[in-house]
């Protein structure tokens, strides 16, 4: 797992520059390939083959092409087998096993690839770069084009050593303000964009195409419950021993929930004395400890009954206040979560003990684990009811049951409400429609199953833009590589073959995920609620060393870049109803918080 970089013409030094903003991605070793018509970039943290084999740039044997890479490539093995007919291989990394698969497939060399990636590889002799991204979009790829100039990178903060105006993307940041992140493929600064999950991008002289190669799609089979529950847990398991591959020390986050400890089952079936990684929060008398650290304290005991060497750390009130600046500046790209805080903290102390871990991201979008999922569900059983509408008479909640299919629901599950925002944001920068009708439009999949359209939709959305990219930016902070076995393309492709009533129904959610580790997991882990890896960031807010830190933030004296984006006096109120308990305003007021940090760390001209 590495940085990488690159632009369209020959500028060693500013190759250097670029790389030298990600250090943290690659502290091992780095590197800067410059010819005319390109420049690309490596920051190296090592993973498979640590010799000096196998670092990057990295020419193929008859120097024809180059390529910088992030990610890692789990049946890079079994590729190289069959490549070793038509290629002679110098090292043992994953890395030339994509360059030897370029030169015998060109650009269908993704279709051969289970793994996450992201790369740029040049192509001497033809003067043209190709790009790419895994098919669920675990590592992330930036680029600038502006029909001549080309840069990318794995985070922004590397493209902005260039000289390019830091100008807000104003729709992208109406949809930041409803969802809490930038959908693909734009972002919050005019110019640059995302590559989407499963695309490519081929750039030679002037002419820029970005293409897709995958898509999440339904391809539904007929096959007995039974026989589906036993392909799951052995897909899950072979997925998870397959990703163990690395010459560095590996664990598992471990969260306390069902995915995280799926995994942990299914590593120790092929691992002894797991190391495993859990957080939890130091809070005050009345801060619902309890609650919080529940999860924690599962966590503990899920080792425990798979034999694993626990490591567990806490986080204060006074940790949050330290690092809640710097951790929140350090996303170039906002996502507004308070558990980013968790994320660092944890990544922070995993790293002292191993170089990449296996989390549990993912199961929920692809299995069915979102209680919106279910009363999705039952809407729509509601719905083909005679006479259901009456029910929208009786109380809110029932009229939230017969929401409608399509973009409506997806709003009240999903986005922040409109007369809030209108509330705090200034009308001129506030946009009322056009922020939810195009994201209906860009991820609408029209399935007759409204509920497996949600779970597609969050899985090309949610997913790679928000759960996934927190992930990578909280984890690489700290040099650490995180992993997602249940995101494996085996697995993702089998979960795509399983009935939608075999995930989630009316009466329970994640069905047959839950069915095909029932036997191997504690049963405690069975009769808990749905919670999530969330943290206590209400309770942060109401506390003095962070209070005074984010009154600070939420004002206009903040940055005058942002003077004139919100309503401060309608802010401070909204602040004081939480603090005071009034009202629960945590998402919408962390959202500007983040926001803030973010506009003035960057130096974001609105």
């Amino acid at each position: 797992m590495c940085g990488i970089t690159g632009f369209n013409w020959e500028d060693k030094l500013l190759g250097e520059t670029m790389n030298d903003c990600l250090s943290y991605r690659g502290p091992d070793t780095s590197g800067v390939f410059a010819e005319e018509g390109m420049t690309l970039a490596h920051r190296r943290l090592s993973i498979i083959d640590l010799s000096p084999l196998g670092n990057q740039p990295m020419h193929d044997g008859k120097n024809e092409c180059v390529i910088t890479f992030n990610g890692e490539i789990y049946n890079f093995k079994e590729l190289r087998e069959e490549l070793s007919a038509y290629y002679e291989f110098k090292s043992q990394s994953d890395t030339e096993v994509i360059l030897a698969g370029y030169k015998k497939w060109g650009k269908d060399v993704v279709h051969h690839l289970n793994g996450i990636f992201a790369f740029a590889i040049w192509d001497k002799d033809k003067k043209s770069l190709f790009c790419a991204r895994d098919h669920m979009g675990v590592k992330p790829f930036y680029y600038f084009w502006d029909g001549s100039r080309f840069m990318f990178a794995s985070e922004i903060k590397a493209i902005l050593a260039h000289d390019i105006k830091r100008v807000l993307n104003r729709e992208s940041f109406n949809r930041y303000m409803r969802v809490l992140y930038a959908p693909e493929p734009e972002t919050m600064i005019q110019g640059i964009s995302k590559l989407p999950p499963g695309s490519t991008l081929y750039l030679q002289g002037r002419s820029l195409i970005v293409e897709r190669y995958y898509t999440t799609a339904l391809h539904t089979k007929d096959f007995a419950y039974h026989d589906a529950v036993e392909e799951v847990r052995l897909s899950i398991e072979d997925a998870s021993a397959r990703q163990l591959v690395s010459d560095v020390p590996v664990g598992v986050y471990l969260s306390g929930g069902i995915d995280s400890s799926v995994i942990l089952s299914s590593v120790s079936k092929v691992k002894k004395n797991v190391k495993t990684f859990s957080i939890g929060f130091d809070l005050h008398d009345g801060e619902e400890s309890e609650k919080f650290n529940r999860d924690f304290n599962l966590a503990r005991e899920t080792s425990k009954h798979f034999g694993a060497e626990h490591h567990a750390v806490t986080i204060s009130v006074s940790d949050i206040a330290d690092s809640l600046v710097e951790t929140i500046g350090h996303m170039d790209d906002p996502i507004s979560n308070p558990t980013a805080l968790s994320m660092a903290y944890l990544s922070k102390f995993a790293r002292k003990e191993v170089t990449v871990v296996l989390s549990g991201n993912g199961g929920d979008e692809l299995f069915g684990g979102y209680e919106r999922y279910r009363l999705s569900v039952i809407a729509d059983t509601l719905r083909s009811i005679p006479g259901s509408s009456v029910l929208g008479y009786m109380s809110e909640k029932a009229k939230k049951l017969l929401t409608p299919p399509g973009i409506s629901r997806i709003q009240l599950f999903e986005f922040e409400k409109d007369a809030q925002l209108n509330t705090v944001i200034a009308p001129h920068y506030f946009s009322s429609s056009s922020s939810v009708e195009n994201f209906f439009e860009v991820y609408s999949t029209h399935e007759k199953d409204f509920t497996d359209e949600f779970m597609l939709i969050d899985q090309k959305s949610w997913l790679p833009d928000y759960a996934l990219l927190l992930s990578d930016k909280m984890s690489m902070k700290h040099s650490i590589e995180e992993r997602v076995p249940l995101l494996d393309r085996k697995v993702v492709e089998l979960s795509q073959s399983i009935p939608r009533s075999y995930k989630v129904d009316m009466f329970g959610t994640k069905k047959i995920l839950k069915d095909a580790f029932r036997a191997e997991l504690p049963e405690q882990l069975f009769r808990e609620p749905k919670r999530g890896w969330f943290s206590p960031g209400a309770k942060w807010l109401r506390r003095k060393e962070v209070l005074s830190i984010v009154s600070e933030i939420l004002s206009p004296e903040y940055y005058g870049g942002t003077k004139d984006l919100f309503n401060w006096v309608e802010l401070e109120k909204m602040l004081h109803r939480h603090i005071d308990k009034k009202e629960y305003n945590l998402t919408i007021l962390w959202a500007i918080l983040t926001f803030q940090i973010w506009a003035k760390r960057y130096n974001i001209t609105i």
